[in-house]
């Protein structure tokens, strides 16, 4: 798993796994986003497996599908209402990271 500090209360990953969660936990995160569509590859872990772990667990979680390449403002509008619920620090996740950091980026202007 890797993980990239966006600010202090902010910070993007690529695709996690249920395993990865405790992990995610014990590093300080109090909440956990998933910004990547289900079903977007074969390979996905379901969105749900995730945040039942995440829930067990005591974290919060969001999930705030968007479309890579296709970020709207009704996306930007989802995300930054999904953040403002969030209790941080927030680990957000998709493909590779850059969806969760574009989309935090664009919610900032």
């Amino acid at each position: 798993m890797s993980i990239t500090e966006i600010t202090p209360d902010y910070s993007v990953s690529p695709q996690i796994e249920p395993q990865d969660v405790a992990e995610i936990a014990r590093l300080g995160f109090r909440s956990i986003m998933c910004n990547r569509p289900e079903g977007e590859s074969a390979d996905q872990t379901p969105v749900a497996e995730i945040e039942a772990e995440a829930k067990r667990l005591g974290l919060g979680f969001a999930f705030v599908p968007v479309v890579s390449g296709k970020i709207d403002s009704q996306n930007v509008e989802d995300f930054r209402q999904a953040l403002d619920r969030l209790e941080g620090p927030v680990l957000a996740y998709c493909r590779s990271g850059g969806r969760c950091q574009n989309l935090f980026v664009l919610s900032q202007r």
